[in-house]
């Protein structure tokens, strides 16, 4: 079986597992601990980040390459068009929210936990402590202002970001709304990429990842609730209602993640 090496709160992790469902093949997912576990990826692969496609005695890394690897060795439900002109389409958009949704998103939701408290609880496992949950949600917001310049999040980044974000979201609200995909009248790798990249913008309603239930639904204010926004996150929904299998019988949020073990 197809082993995907992963974090579940990283929306790249999440394109590969959308890509995979949509393929219909069947993956056992393996949390990386943060620190260690990385170190164990670097053996293994040369790299520490996630994610990373198992598939026998092979390692594919980066969301792109393991979608180009699935393409060719699994081609039913093809991720890539063949016609030149859609395939370049799908190409070039696939890059595009890579670089553009994917790492601005983080930046967005950073900003929406420094701003509220309840949003920030609501990321904490069901399984953490009531008293720790209070500490959490009471750092003062210019702590993690002070924080984010640390990280490279200052308040010109963020807003920079967040401008970026709305046109972004602008341009796909508008590229959606007569037709159903974005680069023909078939899903394609660009769908599924921009799909699976907005999740940190806003939480789909269904349990699709292994999080507290306290943060479905929810998402970052000004993109999450804006109307002008809705027929993308709707969109995006109904692709997920079509391709995303829902989680059945996984364990309670907040079980430590698993070191991987080198074979």
């Amino acid at each position: 079986m197809l082993e995907l090496y992963q974090w579940e709160l990283s929306h790249y992790s999440e394109k590969v597992r959308l890509i995979l469902d949509y393929k219909r093949l069947d993956y056992r997912k393996i949390e990386v601990t943060p620190g260690l576990g990385q170190i164990d990826l670097f053996r293994l692969t040369g790299q520490k980040q996630v994610p990373v496609l198992k598939d026998g005695s092979r390692y594919i890394v980066d969301s792109t390459e393991i979608a180009k690897y699935l393409d060719l060795e699994y081609p039913d439900r093809p991720l890539i068009p063949q016609d030149p002109k859609s395939r370049g389409l799908c190409l070039l958009m696939e890059e595009w929210a890579d670089t553009s949704i994917g790492v601005k998103a983080k930046t967005a939701l950073f900003s929406a936990i420094s701003q509220d408290q309840d949003f920030r609880k609501s990321l904490l496992p069901n399984s953490t402590p009531d008293i720790f949950k209070s500490l959490v949600a009471g750092v003062p917001g210019d702590v993690l202002t002070m924080l984010g310049f640390g990280v490279g999040y200052s308040p010109d980044v963020i807003k920079a970001a967040m401008t970026d974000l709305k046109q972004d979201l602008e341009s796909l609200t508008l590229l959606l709304a007569d037709s159903p995909y974005l680069t023909g009248d078939e899903p394609s790798l660009a769908d599924l990429t921009v799909a699976s990249l907005s999740i940190l913008l806003k939480f789909p309603e269904v349990a699709y990842l292994d999080l507290p239930a306290g943060i479905r639904g929810k998402g970052v204010p000004g993109l999450a609730d804006n109307p002008d926004y809705e027929p993308f996150f709707t969109w995006r929904d109904r692709l997920y209602a079509q391709f995303r299998k829902p989680l059945i019988g996984t364990p309670a949020t907040g079980s430590a993640p698993t070191s991987i073990q080198i074979e």
